[in-house]
């Protein structure tokens, strides 16, 4: 049975495409199921832009195309990172898996140097107002500038354009570049962006019914608990994913506990919030982390410039 996985083009995007399609291949092989699995490139708006992503459209900025493709039939089934998905759900469109998440911390990238150890007005790239507020609120000092394109390309700034940049953990596992990583932040020093380090496989409604049960059985409960509770409390925040909000759900024995936080772009002023419960209860803690982070003024903190 011959498959075409839609996904972005970047060395990041088709190498967790790959990955997926291995699974996939794997649990079908499983089932007695052969499958043959094309990818099948698409070229985002986001990927066309030289803009910083603050710039643009923040929201889904890379999902669109990639879902028109599979709406249109170019694709039986997409790829994306999970948090560059919006909130809200598309017609038509199933979220069919969430495979296990990978790691969702975010990664100092600075040829070995710690952050403390940096000069004084060190210099720090990232496309991120969530990490550069957050780096700002752990040394005042850093310059921190933009930064965009793959993951190459962003660790070549570093030593020429930048003392150090900040990619997430995922990301760089993914390509094989875990080597570049000098230092992982803690939640407790930087929350991730909601949904970091999950992977989503949407689909239609008209795949083969043997298919989607191959994928379904990639869906991973507890990923999908977490994430759904950071990316409900992102809903209510009304804040898109570049915005500076950040989120980290994690699960023992069914009880999920979830932290939140809004931070100004200066790093100056924060507001963190804890929500802690049953797991089958994850939207309804997410949602009420959020409420009670807009009840402290979080609205003016994560609103766009």
């Amino acid at each position: 049975m011959d498959l075409r996985l839609g996904t972005r083009g970047s060395a990041l995007a088709t190498a967790q495409a790959r990955t997926l399609a291995d699974a996939l291949t794997r649990v079908a092989q499983d089932r007695g199921i052969d499958l043959n699995i094309e990818l099948h490139i698409v070229t985002t708006s986001g990927d066309r832009s030289t803009e910083p992503l603050v710039g643009l459209s923040q929201t889904g900025v890379f999902v669109a195309a990639v879902r028109q493709a599979l709406v249109d039939g170019e694709c039986d089934l997409i790829v994306h990172s999970l948090k560059d998905i919006p909130v809200a759900p598309q017609d038509g469109i199933t979220l069919a898996a969430l495979p296990p998440r990978e790691d969702s911390r975010d990664a100092l990238c600075s040829g070995g140097v710690a952050l403390d150890d940096l000069p004084n007005a060190a210099r720090v790239g990232t496309g991120s107002p969530r990490r550069s507020a957050q780096l700002l609120a752990l040394r005042p000092d850093l310059e921190v500038g933009p930064l965009r394109g793959n993951v190459d390309t962003r660790l070549a700034a570093v030593g020429d354009r930048y003392d150090a940049v900040v990619l997430a953990v995922a990301g760089l596992k993914r390509v094989g570049r875990a080597d570049a990583i000098s230092h992982i932040f803690s939640f407790e020093d930087m929350l991730p962006a909601p949904g970091q380090g999950a992977l989503a496989v949407e689909t239609v409604g008209s795949l083969d019914p043997r298919v989607a049960d191959v994928i379904a059985a990639l869906d991973h409960a507890d990923t999908r608990a977490a994430v759904t509770a950071e990316r409900a409390a992102l809903g209510v925040l009304d804040a898109g994913c570049a915005a500076p909000v950040g989120a980290h759900a994690s699960i023992e024995d069914g009880v999920l506990t979830l932290r939140l936080r809004a931070i100004d772009a200066e790093g100056k002023l924060q507001l963190n919030e804890w929500a802690r419960g049953p797991v089958v209860h994850a939207a309804a803690l997410g949602r009420s982390a959020a409420h009670a982070l807009l009840g402290r003024g979080a609205a003016r903190l994560v609103a766009a410039p």
